[in-house]
């Protein structure tokens, strides 16, 4: 099994009742607006949605209710944020049985392991699926970080295909190319750093702000891959002061207010998270207010299924 890991992947918030259950209506509005955009997969489980606050028949119930939804207009990748390998080798298993296309694979949670130990386990995962994997290469937020050498050893398992390239240094993008070729799909993951990040080769966006926004952020990966470069940086430009959203702590709260006021979504997290109140509130809703104010006019066929945009293998 193959993953073309090209295009715009939302990482999807997990939607919740005010009871604290999934909220598989709102989660499913959500969707549709992301197909409908022109996406070309759907990462769960990551830290937009809430993973480290889910139980495994959640993941299992998410998971087998998205694959029937999106019912192969795009692909479903399952994200990996496991303490033990243990932990993660159930998790793939899962993610097979009950229909996943692809998982996306955080490094050990909590415990900072070392080189070997890093490498061990993603090479234990590989091997035990013939599901395709990209690692995500989050040092900022997650403390380690998979170095080029680390990728020269990971290069021998076909399945490991793809990596989100989290590191917020876009140069790195050029040093797996330079290394790499096109051994590794490289997935362009912060959203304040995409259009760079598009421009200098990478393949895709795995995408935060595209939860709010699905139209615009397909159409600046279109026009970018396009070649139409200054129609992609107008609107990145007016984007700019919202994606800032994804690099905060509160990403996930900010990103779900986001969600609300553009009618996709609604605010409910899950405890310990809170809502975001007082002048926090404010501060980030005029940032989403502006921005939906002066929401730009869309190149035609820049985003949805039939775009008009020549971008060979995305469109």
């Amino acid at each position: 099994m193959s993953i073309v890991w090209k295009g715009v992947f939302p990482a999807v918030t997990t939607k919740f009742t005010d009871n604290d259950e999934l909220d598989f209506d709102a989660f499913d509005k959500n969707i549709e607006a992301q197909l409908e955009a022109g996406a070309n997969g759907i990462v769960l489980g990551g830290t937009l949605g809430e993973a480290s606050v889910l139980s495994e028949a959640e993941k299992i119930a998410l998971l087998e209710h998205t694959v029937k939804v999106v019912n192969k207009r795009a692909y479903v990748v399952l994200n990996i944020a496991e303490q033990t390998t243990k932990g993660a080798l159930q998790c793939a298993k899962n993610a097979e049985k009950y229909g996943a296309d692809g998982l996306m694979m955080l490094p050990p949670m909590r415990y900072k392991a070392d080189d070997a130990e890093t490498v061990r386990y993603f090479a234990d995962v590989a091997q035990s699926t013939h599901l395709p994997i990209m690692i995500y290469n989050n040092p900022i937020d997650y403390k380690i970080e998979v170095t080029l050498d680390m990728f020269e050893e990971l290069a021998q398992y076909p399945n490991i295909q793809a990596v989100k390239e989290s590191t917020r240094d876009v140069s790195n993008v050029t040093r797996m190319i330079n290394r790499f070729g096109d051994r590794f799909a490289i997935m362009t993951g912060v959203d304040t750093l995409a259009l760079e990040s598009l421009f200098m080769g990478a393949d895709g966006w795995i995408a935060g702000l595209v939860d709010a926004f699905p139209r615009e952020t397909v159409a600046v990966f279109r026009l970018a891959k396009a070649g139409r470069m200054q129609e992609a940086l107008a609107i990145y430009r007016w984007f700019l002061p919202v994606l800032e959203l994804d690099i905060h702590p509160k990403l996930v709260q900010y990103i779900k207010l986001a969600e609300s006021v553009t009618g996709l979504g609604t605010e409910t997290v899950r405890l310990p998270r809170l809502k975001v109140v007082g002048s926090e509130r404010e501060r980030v809703l005029k940032i989403i207010n502006d921005a939906v104010k002066n929401r730009p006019e869309l190149p035609a066929g820049s985003w949805g299924v039939e775009a008009e945009v020549d971008v060979t293998g995305v469109s």
